[in-house]
């Protein structure tokens, strides 16, 4: 069995009534992907917005793996020293990664983030020698609309992000870097700029599929079963 880890911010992790791109992949995979495959990580809560935490809540769909490593307001800077426990406990297979925004807003520059990474996908490796992963490039959003050097760093960090996948790609370990939806729209894709709604969250999910489509045969092409 396949086992894929979602690892992430508000993005990935979702509040209560979203589905999530996490969602909208796992179903495309079950139309596509012909073998057993499921969803893994050490969390499945969503996050509850009037709590201001994460919350236990039972899914539309009850068929749907919630494991995930994902958090609200969590980043690289997090992320990176619980990845190689998540993994290790949970035999992840594929690493589904979109991380970033959060600490180019709160806490490192994109260098500094981009060593994150680095030390990221060491741990994952050190975990599970053959893991894959796939990382998702920051998204436009409305901070980087309106700040100029916030989008600056984020512009810097995802060209740095590039550069570091394919230094750090190998046969035994692949790395893939899913491309940013060209049609992507904060406008009509998230509900607050940032977050994505129905329309982002398929585009979001999207981009994994395609990338591991085009890059391992993985599943079926999204612009198809979409």
């Amino acid at each position: 069995m396949l086992r894929f880890m979602p690892v992430g911010d508000s993005m990935t992790i979702g509040s209560a009534g979203e589905h999530t791109w996490r969602h909208r992949l796992w179903q495309h995979l079950s139309a596509t992907y012909d073998g057993p495959f499921t969803f893994v990580g050490p969390r499945e809560a969503l996050y509850e917005k009037a709590t201001d935490s994460a919350t236990s809540y039972e899914y539309a769909d009850p068929g749907f793996p919630r494991g995930h490593l994902a958090g609200w307001g969590e980043g690289w800077v997090h992320m990176a020293p619980l990845i190689g426990e998540a993994v290790r406990g949970h035999r992840a297979d594929v690493l589904l990664v979109s991380l970033g925004l959060i600490d180019l807003g709160f806490y490192t520059s994109a260098e500094q983030t981009a060593e994150n990474v680095r030390e990221f996908v060491a741990a994952a490796r050190q975990a599970r020698a053959h893991v894959r992963m796939v990382f998702l490039p920051v998204i436009h959003n409305v901070r980087a609309r309106e700040n100029a050097s916030f989008a600056e760093q984020v512009s810097r960090f995802n060209e740095l992000l590039a550069k570091t996948v394919s230094d750090l790609d190998e046969p035994a370990s692949p790395l893939l870097l899913a491309s940013v939806p060209e049609s992507w729209d904060i406008d009509t894709d998230t509900y607050d700029g940032t977050h994505p709604d129905a329309s982002g969250e398929r585009k979001l999910a999207g981009a994994f599929a395609r990338a591991m489509w085009q890059g391992w045969g993985v599943g079926g092409d999204p612009d198809l079963s979409w």
